[in-house]
């Protein structure tokens, strides 16, 4: 069963949480963060992305800037932009997106759960990714960010976090620039503290990385690094557990996580279309946006049009968690055979779309001839997700996208 802990969490003073709060550190360029941080001098990306205080042409990994972040980070604690906690807590983190709120408990999940299998995941890992994420933990000592995980919803965790929400005023609310809400309880009573804690003990079998699988990989990495360190190792220490936010599967809902390719292999769109429909049914042809509206059906921009398709029988294996993939259809069926897309991770002729920037971003990257032809799929589902984890099966790359993003900032873990 999950082991999931209170913890005290480092947080910054109520005054000043919009301005230390800022999006995570992989969602954005460094370009992009030096603007986001301009005229915020307690903006967490001082930390989370210190080279924007050098040089543009400065190396992000290199050792000069995770130097700067930890000297920011103890800096922060200095200025009292951070002020630590002095008991252990859970905290309720809700984001409001369209109208809706999901709301998640953040706490402190256990190293050797992940270690264990216990914590599930559908994504392979980059080690260049994670050894970036441990150098700058191993500088802060400390989870700077949350990672985003997901269980099988929980009706009496649910109803605690219910009669909070409603009888408690949020230590934080504010709405961020990108018009996303963010509400942020502390849960004080120890009572209810030990109650979720037990909850999640014997109601909780496994929790599910949604979000953030190379945070969650560098977390069980420096843990045990720490533990090889410290010759009198109990698995009590602070670095045995990295900070999530755990929302109930039934609040959240994956967005489509589109393509876009720069050329057609040499095929004319006649030719390309022609092997298209070896394996898909064209139902519609328009200028307009076509949005795929269920499971198996697919859209296509290519030259000026839109083409809704479905995949024909055969295609796809429903009974198989990989195989009844879109994406893995998309690859079986048009990127492999006709395009000669081998591997989404190195392939240079292939880009991804998250979802949440509209369908419109596909067809104006191909009207700017930047690509020439874009798919939409249809979102993978949690059910989808859950179910590649349990059966120990990994999607293929860029499946899944969530939002909002979590803010990093609002609370953060110490591990010394």
């Amino acid at each position: 069963m999950a082991i999931i802990k209170p913890f005290k969490g480092l947080r910054p003073p109520k005054n000043m949480v919009q301005e230390v709060a800022c999006l995570p550190y992989d969602v954005m360029n460094s370009e992009e963060a030096l603007r986001m941080a301009d005229g915020k001098k307690a903006s967490l990306l001082h930390i989370t992305r210190a080279e924007i205080e050098f040089d543009k042409n400065i190396d992000s990994h290199s050792e000069i800037v995770y130097t700067r972040a930890r000297d920011n980070f103890k800096a922060f604690q200095d200025n009292g932009y951070l002020l630590q906690d002095s008991e252990d807590h859970y905290y309720i983190y809700a984001q409001t997106m369209n109208g809706k709120t999901q709301y998640g408990i953040v706490g402190n999940a256990s190293c050797e759960d992940y270690k264990n299998g216990i914590i599930k995941k559908h994504e392979l890992t980059r080690p260049d990714k994670e050894e970036d994420r441990k150098i700058l933990t191993r500088q802060l000592e400390a989870n700077i960010e949350p990672v985003f995980f997901t269980y099988r919803a929980v009706p009496e965790i649910d109803a605690i976090v219910s009669k909070i929400i409603a009888t408690n005023s949020p230590e934080y609310d504010f709405t961020a620039e990108d018009g996303f809400g963010h509400h942020f309880w502390v849960i004080k009573d120890a009572d209810i503290n030990k109650t979720l804690e037990q909850l999640f003990k014997e109601k909780v079998p496994c929790t599910y990385v949604a979000d953030g699988h190379h945070r969650t990989a560098a977390a069980g990495g420096m843990s045990e690094e720490f533990k090889s360190k410290n010759p009198n190792h109990t698995g009590n220490e602070p670095y045995n557990y990295f900070m999530a936010v755990h929302f109930p599967d039934n609040q959240l809902q994956i967005i489509d996580y589109n393509r876009v390719v720069k050329d057609l292999n040499g095929l004319s769109v006649e030719q390309f279309m022609a092997k298209v429909q070896v394996n898909f049914t064209i139902n519609k042809i328009s200028e307009s946006i076509i949005k795929p509206t269920k499971l198996h059906d697919f859209s296509i921009y290519v030259d000026g049009k839109w083409y809704g398709l479905t995949a024909k029988e055969g295609t796809f294996d429903d009974n198989n968690p990989i195989d009844s993939l879109d994406v893995s259809v998309l690859s079986k069926c048009i990127l492999e055979p006709i395009l000669n897309i081998k591997d989404l991770r190195t392939s240079t002729k292939i880009d991804f779309v998250g979802g949440i920037r509209g369908l419109e971003e596909l067809s104006k990257r191909v009207d700017k001839g930047e690509m020439a032809v874009a798919f939409a799929l249809f979102p993978v589902s949690m059910n989808q997700l859950m179910n590649i984890a349990d059966t120990g099966n990994i999607m293929p790359p860029k499946v899944t996208w969530f939002e909002p993003k979590l803010r990093s900032g609002l609370v953060i873990n110490k591990l010394n």
